[in-house]
């Protein structure tokens, strides 16, 4: 069974202006991906393209004005948007966990590392204050942490940012989820912390067959480290498919350009921008939403385009794309 299916999400910021007139940002418009178990999905795309904000809407975590106005998110079958708050509560943090951006102001600064992740433990299984001890131990021990009994009892602001980090994600283990959402998970850290932390979310995915989704700005990773991957753009979805097919042939301008606009393909004589603004999302243009920055935009791009399949699961949104 899918593990995660997305269908026609959108998510609407609503409020009034100073004339009390509603003023209504669409945020995200008709997402939809899938993802197996035992598979990592690249969400990726440009600062407020709607990657978090996907997360969010998902695990029911909006904040007004933010809402979601339609479409489903299927958890192993069941509607998490369709949910009652508190069947979705008590998914959260034990079968679908969030590592969150910026570890050290989302560990709890008066709590030492060792009761948070006991009381995590308690709070959705069933277990005696020692073995939420022994369980706490054995996760830092395999995220790599050394002397992982005489951490529990360090402080938040006792750790590196790659010590937080993988406590962290320790957290977002305890209960074993089938689902771990990683939102930017290496923010800030250097290039060498980064590659640990990514390789040990790798290698936790092949181990147990839990389903990932990394969300990120970095292409890089996304190659790397990723089994399919899918291309935002202002909160939609305009490419998708396997990571190496999507490299060897993005075929949405969109995608086009981000992966020319890499480091790599900018020693080769790539793009150096996408170009242009992102559209205002309190007005998006008719049709296809990045014709305003698309140098092979023309009239029909004024009406919603197509989805087109090229094969093996990939699928680029585009007027351009041939079949």
């Amino acid at each position: 069974m899918t593990l995660l299916r997305v269908e026609d999400l959108h998510t609407h910021f609503i409020s009034r202006d100073l004339d009390n007139q509603i003023r209504v940002a669409r945020a995200l418009n008709g997402v939809s991906f899938a993802l197996e178990p035992g598979r990592i999905l690249g969400l990726v795309g440009e600062t407020g393209a709607g990657k978090s904000l996907t997360a969010t809407s998902i695990m029911g975590l909006l904040r007004p004005p933010a809402r979601v106005v339609g479409g489903r998110a299927l958890f192993e079958g069941r509607d998490l948007l369709a949910m009652p708050e508190a069947e979705v509560n008590a998914l959260r943090g034990r079968d679908i966990s969030l590592v969150v951006q910026s570890p050290k102001s989302s560990l709890d600064p008066l709590t030492r590392i060792g009761d948070q992740l006991i009381r995590i433990h308690r709070a959705h299984r069933k277990a005696s204050e020692k073995a939420a001890r022994e369980r706490a131990v054995e996760m830092l021990a395999s995220l790599g942490i050394p002397d992982p009994a005489r951490r529990m009892a360090a402080w938040p602001h006792e750790l590196s940012g790659g010590m937080a980090q993988r406590v962290l994600i320790a957290l977002a283990l305890m209960n074993a989820p089938r689902l771990l959402i990683a939102d930017e998970p290496t923010t800030g850290l250097d290039v060498t912390v980064q590659a640990q932390i990514l390789d040990l979310l790798r290698d936790l995915v092949r181990r147990t067959g839990i389903g990932a989704m990394i969300i990120t700005h970095d292409l890089g990773v996304v190659a790397h480290y990723c089994d399919e991957m899918a291309v935002m753009y202002a909160g939609a979805i305009v490419e998708s498919g396997p990571v190496r097919q999507v490299f060897a042939n993005p075929s949405h301008p969109y995608t086009a350009n981000l992966i020319g606009a890499t480091p790599e393909r900018l020693r080769l004589g790539g793009p150096r921008t996408v170009g242009g603004p992102p559209p205002n999302l309190f007005r998006l243009p008719e049709g296809c939403a990045y014709r305003d920055r698309c140098p092979q935009a023309g009239a029909d791009c004024a009406t919603p385009p197509p989805d087109v399949a090229l094969g093996a699961g990939h699928v680029a949104r585009c007027h351009r794309v041939a079949a």
